[in-house]
């Protein structure tokens, strides 16, 4: 199927609606998506299709691919004793594919992983692996709290392979301990949006829109005109309260090392390195390959 098809699906999860993304991130998506999603006019709109998003009765457990093989085959393995669970690209709430290779992993494919590997009694630790600059905020609050439970149940540490950004750092911070590069980053702890007024570029093709509605409110965020002031004052103060919601909750997840006022005072900026450890964000500054190996020797010990 090409790419064409998914474009209202790319747009409906790119714009107005809040994201706990990185804003490079995000300024990159909307400059490559952004003109193809909402500019052109030959655009195809997929009726059906190989992917099916949020089927009622229909989960990642039972999903089979195109020759009838189940998708999901359970949590991957380190080692006999070590599960992984990847939260690698961007962070989607729903999907039919398990892992990363289609760029995106999604939060129930992660939150079934985590499941898994905390009712399986032949795993004694997980080592998630974040490479992330974070996704949708749909979903992602649940998904962190499932790896939080995980993380109650086993020893767990996240393993920052470069960026755990946004909703990316969400998920990282419910591990018992995270750990990252000299130069990887942490952090982002707010939320964005995205509207798009696409009112000159119609006026230039000699179009206008006439939107008809039932209800005043209908069309809050249309894209044929500017965001009116109270429409805009109301989305601020719902995202910040958003922001407030990540910040009391990954202080919760890591609490004693980072507080609510100082996640809340960090204004989603993203830190590097020692200084992620300084403030809270991470708990030590290290190359994966010996943060593996170590957390390997501490379960060994735990299970002597």
């Amino acid at each position: 199927m090409s790419m064409a098809a998914h474009y209202p699906e790319i747009a409906a999860r790119m714009f107005n609606t809040p994201l706990m993304l990185h804003e490079g991130k995000g300024n990159v998506i909307a400059r490559a998506f952004g003109p193809r999603v909402l500019g052109m006019p030959d655009a195809e709109v997929a009726v059906h299709g190989s992917e099916q998003f949020g089927v009622v009765g229909n989960t990642l457990r039972d999903a089979v691919d195109g020759w009838g093989q189940p998708i999901y085959q359970g949590p991957k393995r380190i080692s006999d004793r070590i599960a992984l669970i990847e939260v690698e690209g961007t962070l989607i709430n729903k999907g039919k594919w398990i892992g990363k290779s289609s760029g995106q992993t999604t939060y129930e494919a992660i939150g079934l992983q985590a499941d898994d590997c905390r009712t399986d009694s032949s795993i004694d630790g997980v080592v998630v692996e974040v490479d992330s600059f974070g996704g949708e905020v749909t979903g992602a609050f649940d998904c962190a709290e499932r790896l939080f439970e995980l993380s109650q149940a086993k020893p767990t540490i996240a393993i920052l392979t470069d960026y755990a950004l946004s909703a990316g750092y969400l998920l990282a911070s419910s591990a018992r301990q995270v750990v990252l590069p000299q130069n990887g980053q942490a952090g982002s702890i707010g939320v964005i949006s995205m509207h798009v007024n696409v009112s000159k570029w119609l006026a230039n093709q000699g179009l206008e829109v006439t939107i008809m509605k039932a209800g005043a409110r209908k069309d809050d965020f249309n894209a044929y005109g500017p965001i009116p002031d109270h429409v805009l004052e109301e989305a601020l103060a719902d995202m910040e309260a958003m922001r407030r919601d990540f910040a009391q909750t990954v202080a919760r997840y890591r609490a004693g090392r980072l507080s609510f006022e100082t996640a809340m005072e960090t204004e989603a900026k993203c830190f590097r390195g020692q200084t992620a450890v300084d403030i809270g964000l991470a708990d030590a500054v290290a190359r994966p390959s010996q943060v593996l190996a170590a957390f390997e020797e501490e379960l060994g010990r735990v299970a002597g």
